[in-house]
């Protein structure tokens, strides 16, 4: 559809294509009561074929096709009004255009003049002093919405708030003789090799960065080099371990985290070159806990620009199982780091995928847990019902103990709470009974069989058809409502990938209020039905499969991704590939039960190795070599500061 421009002679501009093109007795009627409203000083006349607006009374009448003929000459005093009686026809005529985007064409003509007279003296003038108030920074860290999501489906009070779990003895531990095989050690048995003095902290910091810039130039995975805060935090874990103080298995841990995430003094790019320069001096929620626990932070990874898919202003990041793949999802540098074992673990995030398809790519076990269980302060915001915060690991073992570190309420973040978790390392397996769709990986399936779980075939049931399209209104609408001044200022023109969010967010601009609370109301009657057919403790099933991304991010639903297995690559060099295919599943649960899903990941993974697997980023067969590395001294390729 397309609305013309009049005239440069200033004759009244042509009706819209969207009317032009019907030839429907409504529409001719509508400009005909139009004409009757605006221009009673119009006078019928003999016709006359040069200011007819209709066929001529000579030409053959259809009544089908045509109302009754009628040619219009204006009085000649009143020509100065026939001018305004056209502008009005036609300027009516565009706003019809403009209302059948809203699909609101149901209004007659009166009352679309009435609205625009409305809007313009009392909706723009709040619009910009709403704006004015809370839109002039971008980011949404600031003024979150009071209208909070809360994914509890039972209103018994929890019981098990502010206790932490039990993590099993790793006794006995040594260190291995090569730094490779203590890259790929997971969070507890690092954790045990510093209790026992078997390395230091500034050891494990210096390896994990040398392996972050040998890798890096490969994956483009790294924003940012922490090096300096590193350095700081690993040598006063050193101290206090020294001292005899010992803050738990994260103490002297080096990690990343997504670089949504703020911290002080460090560039927090969001990935994009429009903030590429952009520092934010807050201690983000999850740093703070983070950093209470011991934890040293060494890289800001990548995340795709404006935390949607892999490309970010430094290029676009790498699978380690296949490097000629990219990570997709956001949360791209978290995933490819933790796999290649240039982190122990990283923090990510998820609106909508973003972590569990990197996750699923690059082979690594990570956490999707129920929305508001980690808080979100100091973290770029999408959307303020459905981010969510979480953990890519080693292994759901892993997992359990980032999650037990970094959840609980967020006093800067509305939606947090004390999440009523039972620990994952307690819960009996053989009392549960667990469905598996039909997309579920069956090894998984058997596996847990075989430690006594119920295993049955099962089916998520609802009624509501329009989940995807619910979970991009509200996803979209709340991505602009927190970068308005991006968009408004044209700093969407620069964005890496112009079919992303420029275009997403120009379509959000015309989605109706009453129609964005209208997908809220459908959610919550997916919530409904979710809630009501979900009738076994978890279920097993695609981690990646977009219908059921979109359900679980509206519901609220845990997940944790399991690797299950590899498989070749698709059309692989004549002379053999080590890259891979990974392979992984699914296990989900109901809000607020993480444990259960943990749990079964555990017991999955106590009797498989599939997540100990490494990827070929030193060994890729003769058709996949590496470029050279730079010297681990010298600044990485493509990193901007």
């Amino acid at each position: 559809m397309s609305i013309h421009a009049a005239s440069l002679d200033k004759c009244p501009p042509p009706i819209p294509d969207c009317l032009t093109r019907s030839s429907s007795i409504i529409m001719m009627k509508r400009l005909l009561i139009v004409i009757a409203l605006c221009c009673y000083a119009i006078t019928p006349v003999i016709p006359s074929p040069s200011l007819s607006l209709l066929p001529s009374p000579s030409q053959p009448h259809n009544s089908t096709t045509y109302p009754p003929p009628v040619t219009l000459v204006p009085n000649m005093e009143d020509s100065k009004k026939n001018g305004e009686c056209l502008e009005k026809i036609n300027e009516v005529a565009s706003l019809r255009c403009a209302f059948e985007l809203f699909d609101a064409n149901f209004f007659n003509d009166k009352k679309i003049l009435e609205i625009v007279k409305g809007v313009k003296e009392l909706n723009i003038p709040i619009i910009r002093a709403n704006r004015k108030l809370v839109a002039s920074v971008n980011g949404g860290l600031h003024n979150p919405s009071v209208l909070v999501f809360n994914p509890e489906w039972s209103r018994d009070q929890p019981q098990s708030i502010g206790k932490r779990f039990h993590y099993p003895s790793l006794i006995g531990t040594k260190r291995p003789k090569n730094e490779e095989d203590i890259a790929f050690m997971s969070v507890l048995e690092l954790g045990e090799l510093i209790k026992t003095k078997q390395i230091t902290s500034e050891e494990l910091t210096r390896i994990f960065l040398q392996r972050l810039k040998r890798y890096n130039h490969v994956l483009e995975a790294v924003v940012s080099y922490t090096e300096e805060l590193a350095y700081k935090q690993a040598k006063h874990a050193d101290e206090l371990l020294a001292r005899g103080v010992y803050l738990g298995p994260l103490h002297g841990i080096p990690y990343g985290l997504k670089d949504i995430i703020s911290v002080p003094h460090y560039k927090t790019t969001w990935g994009s070159k429009t903030f590429k320069d952009q520092v934010i001096d807050i201690e983000a929620w999850v740093y703070k806990r983070l950093k209470a626990a011991g934890a040293v932070l060494v890289a800001k990874l990548v995340t795709g620009s404006l935390a949607y898919d892999d490309i970010w202003y430094g290029g676009r990041t790498r699978n380690p199982w296949n490097i000629e793949e990219f990570t997709t999802g956001s949360s791209a540098g978290p995933a490819a780091c933790t796999s290649a074992g240039m982190v122990p673990f990283a923090i990510g995030s998820e609106t909508a995928g973003s972590i569990t398809y990197p996750a699923a790519r690059c082979g690594v076990t990570a956490l999707r847990p129920t929305f508001g269980t980690v808080g979100r302060t100091g973290v770029m915001s999408i959307s303020d019902s459905l981010d969510k915060l979480g953990p890519f690991c080693r292994s759901a073992t892993d997992c359990t103990v980032i999650l037990d570190t970094i959840r609980g309420r967020d006093p800067g973040d509305l939606s947090s709470r004390d999440s009523p978790l039972d620990d994952p390392f307690l819960v009996d397996i053989t009392k549960l009974t667990v469905g598996y769709l039909d997309d579920a990986e069956m090894e998984v399936v058997r596996v847990l069989a075989s430690k006594g779980v119920n295993v049955i075939p099962f089916k998520l049931n609802y009624t509501v058809d329009s989940v995807q399209g619910i979970l991009n209104f509200t996803m979209d609408v709340d991505m602009l409502s927190h970068f308005d001044k991006w968009q408004r200022s044209g700093q969407d023109d620069d964005y890496e990938a112009q079919d992303q969010w420029p275009i997403e967010l120009r379509r959000a601009r015309m989605i109706p209020a009453v129609d964005y609370v209208q997908a809220q109301r459908a959610r919550g009657k997916l919530i409904q039905e979710v809630r009501e057919t979900f009738t076994v403790d978890a279920f097993i099933g695609n981690a990646t499969d977009w219908e059921k991304v979109c359900m679980g991010n509206l519901v609220g639903l845990p997940v944790i991704v399991v690797p299950t297995g590899f498989k070749n690559i698709s059309n692989p060099p004549s002379s053999g590939s080590q890259r891979r295919t990974t392979i992984t599943t699914g296990i989900y649960a109901p809000p607020h039960h993480d444990h259960i899903a943990l749990a079964l990941a555990i017991a999955y993974q106590s009797v498989t190795d599939h997540h100990k697997q490494r990827p070929p980023i030193n060994n890729l067969g003769p058709n996949d070599a590496i470029p050279n590395p730079p010297s681990v001294t010298s600044p990485p390729r493509l990193l901007h500061f």
